[in-house]
């Protein structure tokens, strides 16, 4: 049973992967051995054959026939029936159909049929396992393959099996998910838009809130929603890995299970509110009215080859993000302690406040005529030679491209390094060199050759500057946020204080600085 099921399945995906056209070759009635020659008294009619000189035959949603002089090595069929009248050398697959066995076939190897009917002939021959999964075998008392004979699931199951058939062939594989002829498709389409219309009205202010966002930030909903995709499966292991988490998977799970449902009819009827504005978002009967024209509009775009399902993944996303911010905001208005995205106002310069000549320490007389008490003072050539390194916390954080840019002019730097002076003959070794190149320069200057160039700093939280272990702890925590796909060094397009991951961490910031700032 398990040689067949194994088979089965490296012939399937073999047959995907290699599939090779069929060969004609012509032959006339009297031909002896296929040398061309006609013998006498033969009728000289000709009759195109179908030869498989030891090739596998593979038909997606098409029904096939292997004629009685006709033979191959691998025979498989998805989304159509399979006859076999001839001989195949190896295995039969039957996907999503029926085979129909007659009493000339002789099949060496096994014969598979998932989802469909076997039909067999007196005379026909399985040299090893005939395998059923959900379906039935018709065959006579005289018919026995030559292994194992296993039948899995009841015959219903293959007869609801089939009937997806034509939305697999007509609709996912062209990428739409309703078919408008199947009559059984708007029936789950009715049944999903009664309960999203349900989630509507029962839940109309989370509703209201997400689709609120969506109008107001849709972009940014969109690459959350995506954000917490990339990071489910990443959470999901380290929770598992800690043991104690595992309890907490199936929660974080069905929390974004839920989130999902919620966002789609979020979308729904922010769809209609782009079509049809709300005067009054608390209505319920215009949040029925804007579900309606939303949930039309989608259906349409459905059916359209590509585009519907091209839609249909971009609109749960966007709804996943767009429940995701809203959720933020009310935990954001629920603990008002938590920190909030800077104001972007200017503040304004303070006061200059001139001396006086009270103020003024005594002078001596002779030299009283060398200071004027009315002017104001002398300006610092570098006022910011002044500024105190406890004073970098105040300056603005840096946003995410410059922080890439100095990332890669790093890189570059590295890379001219080691091919000038050849360092190592190994790429590996990269790694450990921009590795031991970023704590070093951490730790000496407070930024890179890269940061200095972009104007980038690097500061503790309290605003002291870095110590080698702040450095060496940002320098370890940064491989952790680059191996999850990037997603910790993403993570300062979304964080008020523009940290990532291993900012987080190891308690720092990255500010930027004026030009002229001293080192």
């Amino acid at each position: 049973m398990k040689r067949s099921l194994w088979c089965a399945t490296l012939l399937v995906f073999a047959s995907l992967g290699r599939c090779q056209g069929l060969v004609a070759q012509t032959k006339l009635p009297g031909d002896q051995a296929g040398t061309g020659q006609q013998v006498a008294g033969q009728p000289e009619v000709e009759a195109v054959r179908h030869v498989y000189p030891w090739r596998q035959v593979l038909r997606i949603g098409q029904d096939f026939t292997l004629r009685p002089d006709d033979s191959a090595r691998e025979l498989a069929v998805i989304f159509g029936d399979a006859g076999v009248e001839g001989h195949v050398a190896n295995d039969v697959i039957v996907v999503f159909g029926s085979a129909h066995v007659a009493s000339t076939a002789r099949i060496d190897g096994s014969l598979v049929a998932v989802g469909g009917h076997v039909r067999a002939e007196s005379g026909a021959m399985v040299g090893s396992d005939l395998v059923v999964i959900g379906g039935t075998v018709d065959a006579p008392a005289d018919f026995s393959p030559g292994g194992n004979h296993i039948v899995v699931g009841p015959a219903a199951l293959g007869s609801r099996l089939q009937a997806l058939v034509p939305w697999l062939t007509r609709g996912l594989l062209w990428g739409r998910p309703i078919v408008p002829e199947l009559p059984w498709v708007w029936a789950v389409a009715g049944m999903f838009f009664l309960v999203y219309l349900a989630l509507a009205l029962v839940f109309h202010a989370p509703v209201g809130a997400a689709a609120a966002t969506l109008a107001a930030r849709p972009l940014t909903a969109f690459l959350v929603g995506l954000l917490v995709l990339l990071l489910t499966g990443p959470v999901s292991v380290l929770l598992a890995v800690s043991v104690i988490g595992i309890a907490v998977v199936p929660f974080v799970i069905g929390a974004i299970v839920v989130a999902g449902i919620v966002g789609r009819v979020a979308v729904t009827r922010w769809i209609g509110m782009r079509i049809v504005p709300e005067e009054n978002v608390e209505s319920r009967v215009q949040t029925i009215r804007s579900f309606l024209i939303g949930a039309a509009a989608i259906t349409l775009v459905y059916m359209v080859p590509v585009l519907g399902l091209l839609a249909w993944t971009m609109l749960g996303v966007l709804g996943l993000g767009g429940v995701t911010l809203a959720f933020i905001a009310g935990y954001r208005r629920e603990n008002p302690l938590l920190p909030r995205r800077r104001s972007a106002e200017p503040v304004p310069p303070a006061p200059v406040v001139r001396p006086t000549a009270a103020d003024l320490p005594s002078l001596p007389e002779n030299g009283a005529a060398m200071f004027d008490a009315t002017a104001a003072p002398s300006a610092s050539p570098n006022p910011q030679a002044a500024t105190s390194l406890t004073d970098l916390a105040a300056f603005p954080r840096a946003g995410f491209l410059e922080r890439l840019s100095a990332f890669v002019l790093d890189v570059i730097l590295v890379l001219i390094v080691r091919e000038l002076f050849d360092l190592t003959d190994r790429d590996s070794t990269v790694f450990l060199l921009l590795l031991g190149y970023h704590i070093g320069f951490w730790t000496w200057k407070g930024t890179t050759v890269g940061g200095i160039i972009c104007q980038l700093r690097l500061v503790r939280v309290d605003g002291a500057p870095l110590r080698f272990v702040d450095a060496l702890v940002r320098g370890l925590s940064a491989i952790f946020s680059l191996a999850v796909v990037g997603i910790g060094a993403l993570w300062i397009l979304r964080d008020p204080e523009r940290q990532s991951w291993h900012d987080k961490i190891a308690g720092t910031y990255v500010v930027r600085v004026p030009r002229n700032f001293p080192l």
